[in-house]
């Protein structure tokens, strides 16, 4: 399994979620676990994806994510499941 952090920061506001997730669905994504929260008006989102089904490149895919980031007034960013561990432990 190809698991993956994917992080979504932004100003609150109706279908966030919806669009994220309609991306990684139409991108053969599959969610294994979120969390989101609202702190004074700003949206924060993490969520870990299996992207091991996904016929996308692993830079297509965090470019896309990007994109959509840009599109929705968000800053979105993808990450490989170990390298957010190693960043963690430094």
């Amino acid at each position: 399994m190809g698991k993956s952090i994917i992080t979504v920061v932004g100003k609150d506001q109706v279908g966030i979620i919806a669009r994220v997730c309609t991306f990684l669905a139409e991108s053969n994504v599959n969610i294994l676990d979120i969390s989101q929260t609202i702190v004074d008006g700003y949206f924060n989102m993490m969520m870990i994806c299996d992207t091991s089904c996904t016929d996308k490149a692993f830079i297509a895919l965090s470019d896309g994510l990007e994109e959509l980031g840009r599109k929705i007034g968000c800053i979105i960013k993808l990450q490989r499941e170990e390298i957010f561990e190693s960043m963690q432990r430094i």
